[in-house]
């Protein structure tokens, strides 16, 4: 089995890692040069001078998946891609795509009778020794073609894999499991805070996440991670208080609002990383001239530039 890789950053990187060690041979490419000589150094990794290069040295049907950033990066990539291909290949796109864009670029490319795949990667840094969970989306011949290689990458044959739907569906797929992420992560974050916040207990955060990790009906593997960061550290001093959202948070509000479905625990959750992110704070400033101006409350000054 033999498959392209175009993006070999953490997650490409790691992927091609994993693929490598499972007998898959990968042919890949990326802007940086050192990179790419890394992996063919540590993985056995087989290089591309470019993408033409890159299709150049795979045998019909060729598989070329995609590890890019989505929205510009990945649609161009895909339009360099479609006059190098020939019909019966396929495309794979792994990055986190909205998937009204992978429905797009997946009947855009059946046009020229090239297949196409969404998949919804998850694992993170870790996936490269414990597997990725697959969900993608494709035609079932696509899917049939290209499971040798996600059967390898997931971490189990038989396990962490699904042809979940057609193109599209892996993508709405993983949109919907990173809202359901940024609700568990404000969950654990504060309660956590609560607990932190009763001094006259204290209460030690990492004996008690390490507590709920074995048999409470809160364990799960953020849990897992949550209480191995605060084994090392509690304090969190070097730690900005900014968490980023990225697109599918903001994508799964979208798609509750489409569909009339409530949805307040993610809803509430990608609104708090906004707040988090406000580093003007200008409507707080608005709240506090209100509270002066129709009760006379004063108003903290802010502090003058140094």
């Amino acid at each position: 089995m033999k498959i392209a890789m175009v993006g070999l950053g953490k997650m490409g990187g790691n992927m091609t890692r994993r693929l490598c060690r499972g007998g898959i041979e990968v042919v890949g490419f990326d802007r940086s040069a050192a990179v790419v000589k890394e992996l063919a150094a540590s993985a056995g990794m087989k290089v591309a001078s470019s993408v033409p290069d890159l299709v150049g040295k795979l045998a019909s049907p060729r598989i070329i998946w995609l590890m890019l950033p989505s929205g510009d990066p990945t649609e161009a990539q895909i339009q360099e891609l479609i006059p190098l291909l020939q019909k019966r290949d396929v495309v794979i796109d792994g990055g986190n795509s909205n998937y009204h864009d992978s429905q797009r670029r997946g009947a855009w490319l059946a046009e020229h009778g090239i297949g196409y795949m969404d998949a919804g990667t998850s694992g993170g840094v870790w996936g490269l020794d414990n597997g990725y969970c697959l969900m993608v989306g494709a035609e079932p011949w696509v899917a049939e073609l290209v499971a040798p290689v996600l059967k390898v990458l997931a971490p189990a044959p038989d396990r962490g894999w699904a042809h979940v739907g057609p193109v599209g569906a892996g993508h709405f797929t993983k949109m919907i499991h990173n809202g359901i992420e940024y609700g568990m992560m404000q969950a654990y974050a504060e309660g956590l805070s609560l607990l932190r916040g009763k001094q006259e207990f204290g209460l030690d955060l990492a004996e008690i996440t390490e507590l709920w990790r074995h048999s409470s009906v809160v364990r799960s593997w953020l849990l897992d991670l949550t209480a191995q960061s605060l084994a090392k550290d509690q304090e969190l001093a070097d730690v900005a208080p900014v968490v980023a959202d990225s697109g599918e948070g903001r994508w799964t509000v979208i798609e509750a609002v489409d569909q009339g479905v409530a949805a307040p625990v993610i809803t509430l959750a990608l609104q708090a990383r906004f707040a988090s992110q406000d580093t003007r704070g200008y409507g707080n400033r608005l709240l506090s001239m209100m509270r002066n101006a129709f009760g006379g409350h004063d108003i903290k000054k802010a502090g003058k530039p140094s």
